[in-house]
């Protein structure tokens, strides 16, 4: 089977319980609905990620905001200062919490792109719908940063529909569209959603991560329902294979999460396979 000769991997958690303020759900203060999380309750530094790793090239990380509200700004900014000491992350993707104006929405952003790694949001907290106010993904798009859609299927039409007017807004689709469950009904939301965003053009890419969380397992033949048809829709230039660990890591190790992944593009020849798995992220987080 082939395997990835380097990986970028474009979703990473580095964080620390002890900072219950920034991770209260690490530390039993707020639910996730995720089931038993003990085994992602844990420090999660460039170190234990190495580690973890080990048995595949990973040359770089994009670490995705995981901090509570407001804190996910100072989480970039952090991680940013580390990095020259860690050695990652190579990019990082912020948070945006509620705010009330949209001025508000932009000091956040300001703020955060005084970190050189600084690539793009996603939105953290309770907001009214999978994207922010129509002003915030313009000041998004006139940064000339990523915006990070989270968003389950029954959410991805209507999230293509809102994206629609900002044709130069470069978007990620992460957790391949984040299904909640393995069922037909989902199957099929999430199929005419994703179709939807594809339309959208080649600014918008899919993370295809995350699938470990809704399906309970890594094993190839759960996966393949949802990564085939993703690959399919958005082709090699528009997808990007990321870990989402350690929160998927609380279902098998990385390990057995990429050789899954090998397994389901062991059709692809060499150089689409190094644009899954690593060029393609370098391209949209210029890393």
């Amino acid at each position: 089977m082939a395997t990835p000769t380097r990986i970028v991997d474009a979703h990473v958690h580095l964080w620390d319980p002890a900072r219950t303020d920034w991770y209260p759900y690490l530390s039993g203060r707020r639910q996730l609905g995720l089931g038993d999380t003990t085994g992602m309750n844990r420090l999660f530094d460039v170190a234990t990620y190495r580690a973890e790793s080990a048995r595949w090239n990973v040359v770089k990380l994009v670490n995705v905001a995981a901090a509570t509200g407001v804190h996910s700004v100072d989480e970039t900014l952090e991680l940013d200062r580390r990095a020259e000491a860690d050695g990652h992350p190579d990019a990082i993707v912020g948070g945006l919490p509620p705010t009330a104006t949209v001025a508000e929405a932009e000091s956040l952003l300001d703020r955060q792109q005084q970190a050189g790694r600084f690539r793009g949001i996603r939105l953290m907290g309770t907001h009214d719908g999978p994207l922010p106010h129509p002003g915030v993904l313009a000041a998004l798009q006139e940064r000339g940063l990523v915006f990070e859609l989270m968003a389950h299927p029954h959410q991805l039409r209507r999230a293509a529909a809102g994206l629609a007017a900002f044709d130069r807004l470069a978007v990620v689709v992460e957790h391949a569209g984040w299904p909640r469950a393995d069922t037909a009904e989902e199957h099929r939301l999430w199929s005419a959603g994703m179709d939807e965003l594809a339309a959208l053009g080649d600014r918008v890419v899919c993370k295809i991560s995350g699938l470990a969380m809704p399906l309970g397992t890594m094993d190839a033949r759960a996966f393949a329902p949802w990564v085939d048809p993703t690959l399919d829709l958005f082709g090699v230039d528009r997808c990007l294979f990321a870990s989402n660990f350690p929160v998927d890591g609380l279902h098998g190790s990385f390990d057995e999460l990429y050789s899954t992944f090998a397994q389901l593009t062991a059709d692809l020849d060499d150089r689409s396979r190094d644009k899954v798995f690593a060029t393609n992220a370098e391209r949209v987080y210029r890393c």
